[in-house]
């Protein structure tokens, strides 16, 4: 599997390996039975020492086509020496810990991430267990009922195993990556609490995870650990790589971008339009985030809610609290609980 050029013309989850720049290789990993399809992974690499941005999930068909790809560039799974990782989401982190148990390469994380990591790894967990609080607390008792009903009610976490402790907690700043090459750790919570992006100024590029994704929103705070604002947080790290200087962007999911900037005025702009539309909704008469929800629209096609699967309700539902609670700190919104459940009204 010879190493392919980067072309827009190409569907960017087609398995192989790409040259995005001198040292630089875009490797697609499949997600199956996931809407999202792939997620790419970055080798970095002098000739001599590799380095790969993300993982992939911890599955054999990833696994072996990983392999594949590597041999491209002359190397093997033996030969990565650590992976560098977005955030804590299982198609990032989860292929990582298994191949340092085989092969002893390193693992590095966001530091912001240990909460929810810890949560991942306990084996009585229930999945979503956090998700479904919150979907109670938004009046989406329903919501819950759908995803009992399609992932049960007593399944515990058959993962857990896989959420093992980085060998080092990164934090902003520059950090060493090749001899001669160095990139900058920049925390961008919002997705994920310890979500983290890497600059690589040299070469102008941005190697994105999920905080900027050139086709879809990334969906918000979905984590073991909610954060207390998710949707404040990810603005706030959309602005601070706005005001970084404009590179190449290296997404998780997508094809390869030419500006950052581009992208992240489409997302700024969509939350601002969210967050006008929901609180519009408060002062039509609706009163949780459930019933905001099934009002507007969802996805580029403008779905309604009713028309999606319950992961994706779930997801829907609780971006919809997220705009709700942001109008509420912005004194726009009023918020009381009544039975366990949030109401919204104008101020």
């Amino acid at each position: 599997m010879e190493p392919l050029p980067e072309s827009s013309d190409r569907n960017w989850t087609e398995p192989g390996i790409y040259e995005v720049s001198a040292g630089v290789y875009r490797i697609p990993l499949p997600l199956p039975n996931d809407a999202l399809r792939a997620v790419n992974v970055y080798a970095v690499t002098d000739g001599e020492k590799l380095v790969l941005v993300d993982s992939g999930w911890a599955l054999a068909v990833a696994r072996q086509q990983l392999a594949n790809a590597l041999g491209g560039i002359g190397a093997e799974l033996a030969d990565v020496s650590e992976f560098l990782v977005t955030h804590v989401h299982r198609d990032h982190y989860s292929q990582a810990v298994v191949l340092r148990r085989e092969f002893g390469s390193k693992i590095a994380l966001g530091q912001d991430e240990e909460p929810s990591l810890k949560a991942s790894g306990n084996p009585d967990r229930l999945p979503m267990e956090a998700q479904v609080d919150l979907l109670f607390q938004a009046g989406a008792g329903d919501v819950v009922e759908a995803l009992a009903r399609e992932f049960g009610t007593n399944r515990r976490h058959t993962e857990a195993d896989l959420w093992e402790a980085p060998d080092e907690w990164l934090t902003s700043g520059r950090r060493p990556i090749l001899p001669g090459r160095e990139f900058e750790v920049v925390a961008t919570p919002g997705h994920t609490a310890g979500h983290v992006v890497f600059v690589d100024a040299t070469a102008d590029l941005l190697f994105s995870g999920d905080h900027v994704l050139p086709h879809i929103t990334p969906s918000i705070g979905f984590q073991p650990v909610p954060a207390e604002l998710p949707l404040n947080d990810f603005i706030g790290s959309l602005r601070l790589v706005r005001a970084m200087p404009d590179r190449r962007l290296l997404p998780a999911h997508g094809p390869v971008a030419e500006s950052v900037h581009t992208r992240v005025d489409e997302l700024l702009e969509h939350h601002r339009q969210r967050l006008e539309t929901t609180g519009s909704q408060i002062a039509a008469g609706a009163s949780t985030a459930y019933e905001v929800a099934h009002r507007i629209g969802w996805t580029r096609r403008n779905r309604k809610l009713s028309e999606m699967d319950s992961f994706n309700q779930m997801l829907a539902v609780l971006e919809t609290a997220a705009h709700l609670d942001l109008l509420v700190s912005q004194g726009k919104l009023n918020a009381q609980v009544v039975d366990r459940v949030r109401h919204y009204t104008m101020v």
